[in-house]
């Protein structure tokens, strides 16, 4: 314990000398930070500052081991420096698929080769990764997907078509499941692999969304020549990976949603109770609306029981632990929390969460009405619920077929 009390003043100090000043006590969410990549775009100066900072010394993935360009650092150290960023208002140097999803996999999956080649990337904020999973015909039912894998010498000819490929406009690699033998069982027959986007014969389409605004793409591969060395784990045997990274990404989806944005600074008001008391508080700053009224405070004391059970899923990664079936609660709670208080902040803005452009309402209201509008695509992305509750009920509960 003095050893870690010494790490943390250690830290402390270090996060005090070197974050920019800027940074310091900032607003954001669990989403704000950079992506990175070959086409990084960053807020301000400082941002850029911040990641090369907290990238050289390994803290944007602090528990990675430090020859694959983490921080080396103990689990219990890597907690202690979330802490001493979240004291200081800090906003995350660097978030995207690689820390959350294919930098675990490639730890867990990965060869030497493969790990010296893509982790340091990763940590850098150099390479900006997209996930390529569901197919036109192949959404809940991911096992029937279509896209085909011939092997050409050292070298896999793909062709086939991704959907719901999110930022696949903006990313440089991409991680997905193709069909390497169509004569077997469905899930037997899949390989996991590595892509360059950069490729011969990738093309993006994106998909816009109600909300005016989409992360999604259709990526398109026609005869994409990919190197065998670029598989993970075993050619055919691609479906054990991609269960364990979908585990990595319902626990990402979770701890997003989970989280009620903030207002002012962070650990103040969430953006939630601001919207009520904007348009409905009354003097004394009680909301008159008692049904409205009862209903955020549910949803408020449902965000804060969630966040604590995600936080012991954070911990329990940090301590090793690999996620299984119960990610699945913990995202399918998570996007209805979030859809319920989006739908609770246009109750409470009334005829000012009608707007989409144009006078008469302020960019806050024009953003709460299209994140509105984007909520109601979580209950589909990452495993609609539908399928989350079977696996809840086969996997987690042991319920009979």
């Amino acid at each position: 314990m003095a050893e870690l009390e010494d790490f943390r003043r250690e830290t402390r100090a270090w996060l005090e000398a070197n974050a920019p000043e800027s940074l310091v006590g900032m607003p954001f969410s669990e989403l704000d930070g950079t992506w990175g990549g070959r086409r990084a775009q960053f807020a301000s100066a400082d941002m850029k500052l911040w990641l090369d900072v907290m990238g050289g010394r390994g803290w944007t993935a602090a528990s990675w081991p430090a020859e694959y360009g983490g921080g080396g650092l103990s689990k219990a150290e890597a907690k202690v420096l979330a802490q001493e960023m979240a004291a200081l208002r800090l906003p995350p140097p660097l978030i995207g698929f690689g820390l959350t999803m294919i930098g675990p996999t490639l730890l867990r999956f990965g060869t030497e080769e493969q790990k010296n080649e893509h982790l340091p990337k990763i940590c850098r904020g150099e390479i900006r990764w997209c996930q390529g999973y569901s197919e036109p015909g192949a959404g809940s039912d991911l096992a029937s997907l279509q896209a085909k894998a011939v092997r050409d010498g050292d070298d896999f000819i793909i062709t086939g078509t991704k959907v719901w490929t999110s930022y696949a406009d903006q990313s440089d690699w991409i991680f997905c499941l193709v069909r390497t033998d169509p004569d077997v069982v469905k899930q037997a027959g899949i390989t996991f692999i590595l892509a360059d986007m950069a490729s011969p014969g990738v093309s993006v389409s994106p998909i816009p969304l109600i909300s005016g605004k989409s992360p999604f793409c259709e990526t398109h591969f026609e005869a994409v020549r990919v190197p065998v060395k670029n598989v993970i784990s075993e050619i055919n045997g691609g479906w054990t990976v991609a269960k364990a990274l979908l585990g990595h990404e319902r626990s990402m989806i979770a701890d997003a949603f989970g989280v009620s944005p903030r207002g002012g600074t962070r650990g103040g008001r969430s953006r939630l109770v601001e919207t009520a008391a904007q348009y409905l508080g009354e003097p004394g700053g009680v909301l008159g609306d008692a049904i409205l009224r009862d209903e955020i405070v549910q949803n408020e004391m449902d965000t804060r029981a969630f966040s604590l059970t995600v936080q012991r899923g954070r911990d329990a990664a940090k301590a090793g632990q690999q996620p299984g079936p119960e990610t699945s609660m913990l995202k399918i709670y998570g996007t209805e929390i979030n859809m319920r208080r989006n739908e609770l902040m246009v109750r409470a803005a009334g005829p000012q969460s009608l707007g989409w452009e144009g006078p008469g309402f302020d960019e806050a209201e024009l953003v709460a009405t299209r994140d509105w509008l984007r909520s109601r695509g979580n209950s589909i992305e990452g495993g609609t619920s539908e399928i989350q509750l079977n696996i809840i009920a086969k996997r987690v509960l042991g319920l009979p077929d």
